[in-house]
């Protein structure tokens, strides 16, 4: 099955292209102070490292605003400055270096104020994103609708506001805080405007129950050809949000980078411990032994005779287990026999040879 991906407006990001036929980036947000620039550098330099394309930072005063300078003279992703309730902080985000401004419909609406920061983003040629949660979105507006209706509309009504004032580079989301609302707003706004889209579904809870809403919306939404950025909303680290949005990506084909691993659930046939040798290959991938960028990997680690060597044989590199030692296959080839106690450390050697 290939995904045909709807053909959103091009927009630039820093260095990061969205829309079109660019790949889906993966975005997430600092969790810490933005003011407190050394706890944000580090973070957004460990986001980079998990494959994170695009970081959002909270801007709710002017000392969040003027860190953006410093912040951005240590890191390399593109910042995006979140704000909320006043559009003077948004006009000084730009000037200190922001390259894309998220506004909320929901807080800021007046005519002068989304002027006078238009303005401001044509001067410095940056985009805007036009974020709505289920949330924050204007009671008075479309009151007796559904959700979806009110998100899509007050979305639409800001947007022509936006578009007579000869501006359309625009990134719009639409996020409510449960699956069905934030596939069927998606899915409405995508035929009715032509810009990128910012998939997400908002306050998930658990990283457990976030990670299973966000994969269900955006997966269905992805499938579709719908987005053209995510990011995975959980109340968690943020490096964990961008390998949880990597792995969404990657179980549809539309990340073309790291590895895959294929795992069989186990059951009374499996003779060894295949959940801690999972486990480990993760948190190693997650570090040094992350593939190079272009070449996606597929491993599989199985463990019995059934499934076994038919899953190795169709994965880049696999391992089947009897019930000491296991068979290892590259390429749909078997190549030798491994211990149990040796097998990550084999595959994470394979892996580099890839």
């Amino acid at each position: 099955m290939d995904i045909i991906r709807r053909k959103a407006r091009v927009i630039k990001v820093g260095k990061v292209f969205i829309g079109g036929n660019h790949p889906i980036a993966v975005q997430s947000m600092t969790k810490c102070r933005t003011a407190d620039t050394e706890s944000c550098i580090r973070q957004i330099n460990g986001l980079q490292e998990a494959g994170c394309d695009i970081v959002r930072l909270a801007i709710k005063d002017l000392e969040d605003a003027r860190a953006l300078k410093r912040i951005k003279a240590k890191v390399k992703l593109p910042l995006v400055a979140d704000i909320h309730f006043s559009y003077r902080l948004a006009i000084a985000a730009i000037e200190n270096g922001a390259d894309k401004i998220r506004l909320n419909p929901g807080n800021i609406h007046k005519k002068q104020e989304i002027e006078k920061v238009i303005s401001a983003l044509k001067t410095a040629g940056i985009p805007l994103r036009v974020g709505l949660n289920s949330g924050s979105v204007k009671e008075t507006a479309h009151r007796s609708s559904s959700m979806t209706d009110r998100l899509v509309s007050s979305c639409m009504d800001y947007i022509k506001m936006i578009e007579k004032l000869k501006f359309n580079n625009i990134v719009i989301s639409l996020k409510a805080n449960n699956v069905l609302d934030t596939v069927e707003s998606y899915r409405k706004a995508a035929k009715v405007c032509v810009y990128p889209l910012h998939l997400g579904v908002t306050a998930t809870g658990s990283p457990y129950n976030g990670i299973i809403k966000s994969s269900v919306a955006l997966g269905a939404l992805l499938m579709e050809g719908i987005g053209d950025t995510i990011r995975v909303s959980l109340t968690d680290t943020p490096v964990e949000e961008v390998r949880a949005a990597k792995c969404i990506l990657g179980s549809l084909g539309l990340r073309g980078t790291g590895a895959q691993i294929i795992s069989c659930p186990t059951c009374g046939r499996c003779e060894v411990d295949l959940v801690g040798i999972v486990k480990e290959l993760e948190e190693r991938l997650a570090g040094e032994y992350l593939p190079p960028a272009g070449k996606p990997l597929k491993i599989a680690v199985m463990g019995c005779v059934v499934n076994g060597p038919g899953e190795a044989k169709e994965a880049d590199i696999g391992v089947a287990f009897g019930k000491k030692e296991g068979l290892l296959f590259k390429k749909g080839k078997a190549v030798s026999k491994i211990s149990f106690e040796q097998c990550a450390k084999v595959l994470l050697e394979e892996m580099k040879k890839c």
